[in-house]
């Protein structure tokens, strides 16, 4: 059977003003939106789940992972596998990225268009918040958290870093970003060795990641004094949030 053309959206001729590749987070999800992503930009989808056809993404590389250290770990095995030749911009995200960062595609199209990263670092996601460096903001109350333990943020901070954490820590939820190659490139492979052995074998280390993915890369994203007195800053309408 002659394979379907691409449509012109996924032409790999196509070139994008940035070499930029994005890198999708997968187990259960469908992917399908990502057709959808601007001319020229590459796509790799790394599949925990494993019954993903790599046939039906014939503009993606689709790369089976086994099911552990959720995000983070799929994030670092790929900045390994780049090396030192990452692309310009790398995007990482969710499977399913709308639920944290409703307005990616238009992101992505910034991005790949040549808008600057900021430092080199760009968060995706419509809330910015805060959570202590033991989780007790945020985690411990987390519905999914039933037991109600801490996250031991400062001691992971410790060891990846190597410096005490700040009380606070200033995140956008969902894991999800942009990162310049020269960030990827201002740490040494050890280091990222060591960040996928803590996603293995640190305690809730996927959660302490998604507090922590700018200072990984060794910047300072959120600036504290643009957030309310409740350490948050909306920036779209939260329904749950609004008066009836």
């Amino acid at each position: 059977m002659t394979p379907r053309p691409l449509r012109r959206h996924r032409d790999p001729r196509d070139r994008a003003a940035v070499d930029m590749e994005v890198v999708v987070a997968r187990y259960a999800e469908e992917v399908n939106w990502t057709r959808k992503l601007p001319p020229g930009v590459r796509v790799t989808i790394y599949d925990k789940r494993g019954d993903l056809s790599a046939a039906r993404f014939p503009y993606a590389q689709v790369i089976a992972l086994p099911n552990v250290g959720l995000e983070a770990h799929s994030y670092l095995e790929h900045i390994l596998a780049r090396g030192d030749r990452p692309a310009d911009v790398t995007l990482f995200c969710q499977g399913h990225p709308f639920d944290h960062a409703h307005d990616l595609h238009a992101v992505a199209r910034e991005v790949a268009a040549g808008a600057p990263l900021a430092d080199g670092f760009r968060w995706l996601g419509h809330i910015v918040d805060t959570d202590d460096c033991r989780g007790r903001r945020l985690f411990t109350r987390w519905s999914k958290n039933r037991d109600q333990r801490e996250l031991a943020v400062d001691r992971f901070h410790e060891e990846l870093l190597g410096e005490p954490c700040p009380p606070l820590v200033h995140f956008r939820p969902g894991a999800q970003f942009a990162v310049a190659a020269a960030r990827l490139r201002s740490r040494p492979r050890a280091f990222w060795e060591r960040a996928r052995e803590l996603a293995l074998a640190f305690p809730d280390a996927g959660h302490c990641f998604e507090r922590l993915w700018d200072r990984v890369f060794g910047v300072r994203a959120v600036d504290p004094a643009s957030l309310g007195p409740d350490g948050c800053l909306y920036l779209k309408p939260i329904r749950r949030l609004q008066k009836t």
